[in-house]
């Protein structure tokens, strides 16, 4: 797992280790050990949490990034996670966003903002990011 040390923001070796909260890397079956980017889930009150999402460092930017799509991949991943639950929030994905991340969120991956920064993508629109990315 990469850290801090790598360029990335995130110390990854110690968030991996974190109880009862499953870290989930995408890489590519032609590079599998250069990683692309890193999803982190967690489960509280019977709701899926994105608690953290990060693309590598070379994924990052308008200009010059390797991959465009790591980003949906990895929503559209936690989406599908989202359905395997059981209760009254299956297929709900929810996390907190930067400020400045907000409107790229809506505007990308039709997320609604909940309270605040605290944002939720629903169970149509996570199936609509599942075909798109993933199927």
């Amino acid at each position: 797992m990469p850290s801090t040390s790598e360029s990335w923001n995130f110390d990854w070796q110690e968030i991996f280790k974190r109880e009862n909260t499953q870290t989930y890397v995408l890489t590519l079956n032609s590079e599998p050990t250069s990683i692309q980017g890193i999803l982190h889930l967690k489960v509280q009150a019977q709701m899926l949490i994105m608690d953290l999402i990060e693309l590598a460092p070379h994924n990052i930017g308008r200009k010059n990034k390797k991959y465009n799509r790591v980003a949906g991949c990895l929503i559209a991943f936690a989406c599908r996670e989202a359905f395997k639950l059981e209760g009254n929030y299956k297929g709900f994905l929810t996390f907190e966003s930067k400020t400045k991340l907000i409107d790229w969120y809506i505007k990308n991956y039709n997320a609604k903002i909940a309270i605040g920064q605290k944002m939720c993508i629903e169970p149509m629109d996570g199936k609509e990011l599942i075909n798109a990315y993933l199927n």
